[in-house]
């Protein structure tokens, strides 16, 4: 390769000690200032040896913190949605030699396409869904009879427990994967000269355009579907335990309100059975209230099928804290505190968690699991539990003769 004419003959020299690493030879050169004024015009190369210079390494991606994914998560969405508009209907009279009066023979246009919401497993909030959809028009009549294709119908995929409203009604409930639900309906499409044909007009000129497709305005809410509901108040260590019994990586912080939204953690089991549990943010007083996080995560509660209330045991009073928690859950849907639960004292590692633990099991009647989520103590008596609770969840599914929900 011919070396640029840039560089005069010492700064190649500098150039091929700074590739061979001889630091002595370039500490001995002294460049001219005609040289320095070519030596700065390159960007990619340093005037310096290889032992003094900088090292600039590549920064590491930092991971995204709790509050920057709360974007990425919502459960929350209205969106507007219309249908395609239908083709038009052509006007035309069909003409060949021999047959010069054939007749009308427009054809009419075809349906504009449906707006579908259907249920995917994969998805897991509605932060993909958009504001606005407008469904596919359909294409105009052409002649010799021929009608116009139909617009092809526009999916918005949506988490399963998605709640469709509209007017502050719900219209359609989506837990299942794969159902539908037609949001809004394409418009028909219109009429060609050949539909208006009768013994009184012979020669029609009619035609008629395609009809808009329907529009509306609904409210789309998610509510989390998980066998289990883990409930307590902040910093309970909720997300530890999660982190403890399976594969799910919430943030963790020695600071209330530390989880900003549900997080789906999945148990697995030998027998290849899988129990979905879901990292409900903590609950304050007042809650049924709408105060702290109050409404926005109080409906994640709403479809587990049963629920595991975690007692910070290091705490004084951890019975008050199953009260409370208790109260909440019934203020905010009656019943919802009487469903299949089990009770976590957490936290067991600390002296006074060992204290509290007698005395919340002389105030409490349903068993009490103590376990460490840092330590993992106990952690498989938990485990067991949770699978006693999903064995009698689907049973009785079973024996009511409804699908059970399957991860």
């Amino acid at each position: 390769m011919l070396r640029s004419k840039v560089l005069s003959r010492r700064a190649w020299s500098l150039v091929d000690c700074l590739l061979l690493g001889r630091q002595d030879a370039c500490s001995s050169i002294k460049p001219r200032t005609s040289f320095q004024d070519h030596w700065i015009s390159l960007k990619n190369i340093s005037t310096s040896c290889a032992h003094c210079a900088k090292r600039h390494g590549l920064g590491k991606n930092r991971d995204l913190s709790e509050k920057k994914l709360t974007r990425h998560f919502v459960d929350h969405r209205r969106i507007r949605v219309c249908g395609g508009q239908g083709g038009k209907g052509n006007s035309c009279f069909h003409s060949e030699p021999r047959k010069e009066y054939g007749g009308p023979d427009g054809g009419d246009g075809g349906d504009g396409g449906d707006v579908i919401l259907k249920v995917d497993k994969q998805v897991k909030s509605l932060a993909s869904v958009l504001t606005i959809y407008r469904g596919h028009e359909g294409s105009s009549g052409g002649n010799k009879n021929c009608f116009g294709a139909n617009g092809a119908n526009m999916y918005i995929s949506v988490p399963p427990g998605t709640l469709v409203m509209e007017d502050g009604k719900i219209v359609a409930d989506l837990s299942q994967p794969g159902e539908e639900y037609v949001a809004a309906f394409g418009g028909a499409g219109g009429k060609g000269n050949r539909f208006f044909l009768s013994n009184e007009n012979r020669a029609p000129m009619t035609a008629t355009p395609g009809e808009p497709g329907q529009e509306r305005v609904l409210q789309l809410e998610l509510k989390t579907m998980a066998h289990a509901g883990l409930v307590g108040f902040p910093n309970a260590g909720k997300s530890s335990l999660l982190r403890a019994i399976s594969n799910a990586t919430p943030a963790v912080a020695a600071y209330p309100f530390t989880t900003l939204n549900p997080h789906v953690g999945i148990v697995r089991y030998q027998d290849h059975e899988q129990v979905a549990v879901a990292d409900i943010p903590g609950i304050i007083s007042g809650a049924h209230q709408n105060r702290g996080l109050g409404f926005a995560f109080l409906r994640h509660i709403e479809r587990c099928r049963f629920l595991l209330y975690v007692l910070d045991m290091s705490a004084a009073q951890p019975w008050a804290q199953l009260q409370e928690l208790k109260y909440e859950l019934e203020q905010y849907e009656e019943g919802l505190s009487t469903r299949p639960h089990a009770i976590v004292g957490n936290k067991m590692d600390l002296h006074e968690s060992q204290e509290n633990l007698p005395l919340l099991r002389q105030r409490v009647k349903e068993k009490v699991i103590p376990l460490s989520a840092i330590t993992g103590q106990n952690v498989e008596e938990l485990l067991l539990h949770l699978r006693e609770l999903y064995d009698s969840y689907i049973e009785k599914e079973s024996v009511q003769m409804k699908q059970p929900l399957q991860w």
